[in-house]
This record gives structure tokens, sequence and C-alpha cells, in this order.
């Protein structure tokens, strides 16, 4: 989103989420983070928590990382605004009807988001922007 600082990346959220708290004004980019935090009120009590900065999220604890899984939604945000890779918003919009709305298709697509980072981390290139579609693709159920 806007480097690779962890803490950096996570103050960002803390920052979007006082505007919206002392009611000042928010830029583009400010209200999409704002809609992802909206979207999430199992967040905002970590939220109005500045410990919560540093705090780990194992996943063998069973734990989700919460500015993870807000960071997903937002790197969808930005894919689908740009229509890239081609193709995704057909898929994205196929995906909202079949799972009724926008916020539970973007959760199934994050499956493929993650699994698409997780593989280009583990072989050192870029994300195969054709793996990942053709997982999109495999979400859409034949009706």
């Amino acid at each position: 989103m806007f480097g690779n600082n962890r803490n950096q990346l996570r103050q960002i959220f803390f920052d979007c989420w006082q505007l919206k708290q002392s009611g000042q004004p928010a830029d583009t980019m400010q209200q999409t983070i704002l809609h992802i935090i909206d979207l999430h009120p199992q967040y905002h009590a970590l939220l109005n928590n500045k410990n919560s900065l540093e705090k780990d999220f194992p996943v063998e604890n069973g734990e989700t990382n919460p500015f993870l899984h807000m960071s997903m939604h937002i790197a969808l945000h930005e894919q689908l605004s740009t229509n890239r890779p081609s193709g995704i918003n057909t898929i994205y919009r196929t995906l909202c009807h079949q799972y009724g709305s926008a916020h539970d298709a973007e959760h199934q697509m994050m499956e493929c988001l993650g699994e698409s980072i997780w593989q280009a981390q583990r072989n050192h290139t870029l994300p195969d922007e054709n793996a990942y579609i053709h997982c999109l693709t495999k979400l859409i159920r034949n009706i």
C-alpha cells in the first residue's frame, strides 16, 4: 500500500480511524480505508488501542491478522479500479452476484490473492497474473 514497514502501514489504519472519530474530512484513499474498516466492526476496538500497533497475530494460534485482512481488501479495490489483472472486474461482478454481496465476494477472492502472493514470495518472482485469474475463475459456480 504505502511501503513495507509494518508499523507504518498499520499506522495508516489508526490515522484513518482517528480522522473518522474526530469528524475530520478524509481524502480518497482514506475514504477507501475507512470503508473497509466500517465493514469490519470486529476490528474497531483494536483501532482504539494504540498498543495493538505492534501486536503479532500468529496463525498457529488461530489468529487472523486484521491489518493484513483489511490490506487485502484494499489491494482488491486497487485491482478493481484498474481492472488489473485484466478481467478481474468481470469475475468480481459475477462473484458479487453469486455470493450476494461485494464483501463476501472479496473474502473469497482474498484466498486467491493470498495464494498468489505466497507463491510469488516462495518463488522469488512477481505474482503470476494468469494463475491468479485462473484461481478466481474457479470460484465461479457453473449455474
